[in-house]
């Protein structure tokens, strides 16, 4: 069996820059790379509603968001199969059956889990959907065989989860499930990128995105309200990197032959952090540098955006394909779950002769 990557978001809103140096732009790479066998990206609506049940417009709605932030940032449907997760039903089943091979002290002990609790102040009011959302998330996983997994290292916890149901399963009923990998992100300043505010996560509801769907004039004005050194009062003031969002941002984004193009007073990024660092470098010149090394990145994505909003009956066709496809990779998989589970009763000839015989001889 080849190669195979399974990885998502959830439609909770408009993709930001975070989502892209932290696994958009991973996954095209990915994608053109021709190591992959097949490509399986999910847009996880069934997840994002076990904490927005009371908002399923909210989710609708974002579909079509997510949708085009994929495609106008380079993911190729005749490459990777997008799809909707809520269409696809053996994914639910699948859950179902895996909850038999977790216990709620396990999910309790999740790092990830825990973490996302205090983040939404759930306490002790947690919807359930959202407290076993591990396990459906390795039913994600599972169902089509992923063997690679993309993500940040705050998902880590998750893979494992995965990893441990797959070898439950695995020893229980015997061999059918796949054990992923996790796939991280190979910049590390790409693993968290922080909000503009210097956050340490952007956040739609905190107004800290540059989403990639911004003008450039939104852009720009984000950029050069971004949060730097307190302390960096006067440009002779020596100036603090280590916390500074806009350097952050640059490790993420900028390249020596930016440089050239956009500040020739310096040939790399680690000349410019030595000048900020002794004094001398204004915060001003430094956002002018981002803002055009952004502009440079988001330009094509934004143009590629509003040619694609021409025609959105043709993105849900593209969403209908895909789905279509991974429900029937999602098929496979749970048929051969179920007939290791001893629960075919209706294809298991065997059974039925076998049953036949004990009652009529």
């Amino acid at each position: 069996m080849g190669k195979i990557i399974l990885t998502g978001d959830r439609p909770t809103g408009r993709l930001h820059v975070g989502h892209y140096v932290g696994s958009l732009k991973r996954r095209v790479e990915l994608q053109n790379s021709g190591e992959f066998e097949k490509i399986f990206i999910m847009i996880a609506d069934a997840q994002a509603l076990t904490d927005n049940a009371d908002n399923p417009e909210k989710v609708r709605q974002n579909i079509i968001e997510v949708a085009l932030d994929y495609l106008s940032c380079g993911l190729d449907p005749s490459k990777s199969n997008i799809l909707i997760q809520s269409q696809i039903s053996e994914l639910c089943e699948l859950s179902f059956y895996y909850m038999n091979l977790v216990t709620v002290s396990r999910l309790q002990r999740n790092p990830t889990v825990k973490s996302e609790i205090q983040m939404r102040n759930f306490e002790a009011s947690i919807p359930v959907g959202f407290f076993t959302y591990p396990i459906s998330q390795a039913a994600d996983i599972t169902a089509f065989k992923a063997t690679t997994v993309p993500v940040g290292d705050d998902q880590l916890p998750m893979i494992e989860q995965t990893r441990e149901i797959v070898r439950k399963f695995n020893t229980v009923y015997g061999e059918a499930l796949v054990e992923p990998e996790a796939l991280l992100p190979d910049n590390k300043a790409c693993m968290r990128l922080p909000g503009t505010d210097g956050k340490a996560k952007m956040s739609k509801s905190l107004g800290n995105c540059i989403y990639l769907s911004d003008s450039a004039d939104d852009v720009k004005k984000k950029v050069m309200s971004m949060y730097t050194d307190p302390n960096h009062i006067q440009v002779s003031d020596p100036g603090q990197i280590e916390g500074n969002s806009v350097f952050t941002y640059l490790d993420a984004f900028c390249k020596d032959e930016h440089f050239e193009r956009y500040c020739p007073d310096y040939s790399c990024l680690q000349e410019m952090k030595d000048h900020y660092s002794r004094g001398g470098l204004g915060d001003v010149k430094v956002k002018k540098f981002l803002n055009n090394v952004m502009q440079e990145e988001l330009e094509p994505i934004r143009n590629r955006r509003k040619e694609l909003e021409k025609d959105i009956p043709a993105i849900y066709e593209i969403l209908k394909k895909g789905t279509e496809t991974a429900r029937e990779e999602a098929a496979k998989t749970l048929a051969e779950v179920k007939q290791n589970m001893k629960i075919n009763y209706f294809d298991d000839v065997d059974l039925i002769n076998e049953q036949s015989r004990k009652y009529n001889n």
